[in-house]
């Protein structure tokens, strides 16, 4: 049954198209806050990159190249948005594939797809043509937790887990096998390591950083950056299989109010200097050859534009000799600017645009800008010069490609996936045990819930950028929990059965429970408070349903964050954190199982680097605050070796409801709160069967009308920058007779409304299939719509006979597959 109520905010928006207003006006920026050097901590880039020989040969090279060509150099393009031939034109200095990026758009193109794409990018930029200085590209990718981009490498824990072994050696070999297996398809530079310092685990990037405390972030940059990178030495480039690295987000993108992407860090100076900046330094000292400024602003101003801070600070008291290049478009963000235009940007110190997308007008408003004078001859220059730095430390102009590319072995290499398991076993976390771990010998093991699946372990920035859709089968060299389990147990004399809904065939003496988070990056993982499952405890119902059997259970708990789970502790024998474990699930085994002399093969050694919430609407939750009050501190975890009791917790939640869902509209049959679906208008609406009992819904159309999902506003600008889409799970039943159109409403006002026309997609998918479609939210926001004031996230009308069902309307990222209708 579907509940009528008044859509008085939204029926303008699909009946009144033609009065749609265009873009979203960049954000207010409030009276600059400006840093004060004096007080930041004091570093240097070594001597080695600036040295006499790759001076020389960068002023020689200088003194050849054009003004369109030095233009060129600080601007960066996707694979997704332009193709090698454009270099001919666009004379670009580096290309990158972004999260959603790939060769011909396939997430899991072969290696050598990526070595023959990168291959074409490189021979464009260094083929002769007239006037044409033969620069070479660099060629930057997120590899974050491995070589994340690629089926078959390795996936390392994310750094959440990393930082709860605190082990700063074991950090450096991964860099050392991360960069290995970049460099063997063809990549020079990884955007990594990331030193931010998250404050709120509401963030949904809190899993990237490697503690809330900057005393492991300051440990683990300068290791991690050496890893990457090697030692430089004074003319010599980077070793055979380093690549460049990228200190980032500087700076402050873990301490923004709220734990919002992009937001800001209302913060002193103080503040900005003892937590955030820490990890720079060591990474400076250690030769980081780029530092990623970051979306995020300062007391209102944006860090891209923030002169202060980049120049003054990270350049001069710093003693940054590298370039710095911006986030994805985030130039675009400034007062003042668009994503193709931004002289600001430069102008505050920025040396490389990540220009996805605009790097097109970029280059011809940049070119124009500097002609003017409205940014500088020697800002170009100074930004050139320290990008052409980096190259030759890099070794491209003495290699066409990096010496190891081609070496596909090294991908998912058994020394790598060794490394991987270790890892993996060192960052797991003992919240509880109650003498039922380690599983003892012979032991029959119930193994439930997701234990069998690689991608949930693995999380975000796992082939794609949210890493959803994942299969064991895209881990070709991976092994999951369930594997790793399976395989111990045996080797010990026991029995192991999987059962994911927990319904065993044989009864066990103990049960193994996998859940958590599914995967998530930035935008998507962006949470209202830190409850797990606030409003539909599947997973408690399972520990429940087994510890009322008299099974001992063991919770393996993974996630991005530490979330409130004291029901689910409660009903655990043992509770272990294992966060976000990568591809090498044998690693949890390595501790949890015994072998045929008791004893496993390595003991819990992971200590909390994140506070544990004692209440779900506990939001910043660091050591040290005033109020300090969590279920388990910064710092904790048992061992084999130094056990320790946990009391019954309590349960309460605190003052928290269950959060609405900001990018699921329509799911398994309903529209889960804050939103509602309702039809206004001539026809009528039906449940009906999509593959499950009434999980969709059926409009027929016998006039003018329109099929909506509305509710509170919510704000989506975030999501349209990311390059999110709608995604439809639609059917059409009875093909239009009229125009169809497909909107966003965000006002009482039709005027705030971005309205498409989605009739020849109707058309042409008019049968008896389900389909899916996912549209850009930019497409609506390019027609008119307001993404920071969404009160109708879907509503699709038309004035005649038609009939379309409906089985889900939700958000989802664009991984080469998002449209605008034509």
């Amino acid at each position: 049954m579907i509940v009528r109520r008044p859509l008085r905010r939204v029926l303008p928006v699909a009946l009144a198209a033609s009065t749609a207003l265009a873009g979203v006006a960049a954000s207010a920026q409030t009276a600059s806050p400006v840093a004060t050097p004096a007080r930041w901590p004091q570093a240097h880039s070594p001597a080695a990159i600036t040295d006499p020989r790759t001076e020389a040969f960068v002023r020689d090279l200088m003194s050849k190249m054009t003004l369109e060509e030095k233009v060129g150099q600080t601007i960066q393009g996707d694979i997704g948005s332009m193709k090698p031939e454009d270099l001919r034109t666009y004379p670009l200095g580096s290309i990158l594939a972004g999260g959603n990026s790939a060769p011909g758009g396939d997430d899991r193109a072969p290696p050598k797809a990526w070595t023959d794409l990168i291959d074409a990018y490189r021979a464009e930029s260094l083929a002769a043509r007239p006037g044409h200085t033969p620069i070479p590209l660099l060629f930057g990718i997120d590899a974050v937790h491995g070589h994340n981009n690629i089926v078959g490498a390795t996936i390392f824990p994310h750094n959440i887990g990393l930082g709860a072994a605190r082990d700063p050696d074991l950090i450096r070999r991964i860099g050392v096998a991360t960069a290995q297996e970049v460099a063997a398809v063809g990549g020079d530079w990884t955007f990594g390591p990331t030193v931010a310092v998250p404050r709120d685990d509401r963030w949904g990037r809190s899993y990237e950083g490697y503690a809330e405390d900057p005393e492991v972030v300051k440990s683990y940059a300068g290791p991690m950056t050496l890893g990457l990178q090697g030692e430089l030495k004074a003319g010599q480039t980077l070793g055979a299989g380093h690549i460049a690295g990228s200190a980032k987000h500087f700076l402050a993108d873990g301490g923004t109010e709220g734990g919002r992407d992009q937001g800001d860090a209302r913060i002193s100076e103080e503040e900005l200097v003892r937590v955030h900046a820490q990890g720079y330094p060591p990474s400076i000292d250690a030769g980081i050859l780029t530092v990623m400024a970051s979306f995020s602003s300062w007391n209102g101003q944006k860090i891209t534009g923030d002169k202060s801070l980049i120049t003054d600070v990270l350049k001069g008291r710093m003693g940054f000799e590298g370039f710095v290049v911006s986030d994805w478009n985030a130039h675009g963000q400034l007062s003042g600017c668009t994503n193709a235009s931004c002289p600001q940007a430069m102008n505050a110190g920025l040396d490389m645009y990540m220009a996805p997308d605009s790097w097109k007008g970029l280059f011809d408003n940049t070119l124009a800008q500097v002609k003017s004078g409205e940014i500088p001859m020697a800002r170009l220059d100074d930004a050139v010069r320290r990008i052409l730095r980096v190259k030759v430390k890099a070794g491209l102009f003495e290699r066409v490609a990096p010496t190891t590319q081609g070496r596909f072995d090294r991908l998912g290499a058994p020394d790598h996936r060794a490394l991987a398991r270790e890892a993996v076993a060192k960052s797991l976390v003992l919240l509880k045990n109650q003498g039922v771990l380690p599983i003892k010998p012979g032991a029959r093991v119930l193994v439930a819930g997701a234990a069998d699946d690689i991608g949930k372990a693995a999380g975000g920035w796992t082939l794609t950028w949210q890493g959803t859709g994942n299969k064991n089968s895209d881990f070709p060299h991976g092994q999951s929990i369930w594997a790793g389990l399976s395989e111990a147990v045996a080797a010990s004399g026991g029995q192991a059965e999987l059962a994911p809904d927990g319904k065993f065939k044989t009864r066990p003496d103990v049960a193994i429970v996998v859940f958590g988070e599914d995967p998530y990056a930035e935008f998507q993982g962006d949470v209202a408070n830190l409850g797990y499952q606030l409003a539909d405890k599947t997973d408690l119902a399972l520990l429940k349903a087994l510890k009322a059997q008299g099974i001992p259970v063991v919770s393996v708990f993974l996630s991005g964050r530490p979330l409130w789970t004291n029901p689910e502790i409660n009903a655990s024998d043992a509770f272990v954190a294992a966060w976000l474990p990568g591809s090498e699930g044998g690693g949890v085994a390595d501790v949890l199982v015994a072998g045929k002399d008791g004893k496993p093969k390595r003991d819990f050694q992971g200590k909390l680097g994140f506070s544990w919430p004692k209440r779900a609407d506990q939001g910043p939750l660091n050591r040290g605050q005033s109020g300090y009050d969590p279920q388990f501190a910064y710092g904790y975890g048992l061992s084999y070796a130094h056990g320790g009791q946990v009391a019954t917790l309590p349960e309460d939640p605190g003052q928290v409801a269950a959060a609405g869902s900001v990018d699921r509209y329509f799911v398994a049959g309903r529209a889960p709160p804050p939103w509602m679906i309702d039809f206004l208008g001539a026809g009528s609406v039906k449940a009906v069967d999509a593959g499950a009992q009434e999980n969709a819904r059926q409009a027929v159309w016998t006039g003018q009308g329109m099929l909506a999902i509305h509710g509170p506003p919510a704000d989506l600008s975030r999501q349209t920058t990311g390059d999110m889409a709608v995604q439809v799970r639609y059917r059409v039943d009875t093909g239009p007779a009229k125009p169809v159109t497909m909107s966003i409403g965000c006002s009482d006002d039709a005027s705030c409304g971005g309205t498409l026309d989605v009739t020849p997609l109707m058309v042409k998918s008019a049968g008896a299939e389900w389909r899916s479609v996912k549209i850009k939210l930019s497409c609506f926001q390019a027609a008119g719509a307001k993404m920071d004031h969404v009160t109708a996230p879907f509503v699709i009308g038309t004035d005649g006979p038609f009939a379309l069902s409906v089985a889900e309307v939700k958000l989802a990222s664009n991984e080469g597959d998002a449209v605008c209708p034509k």
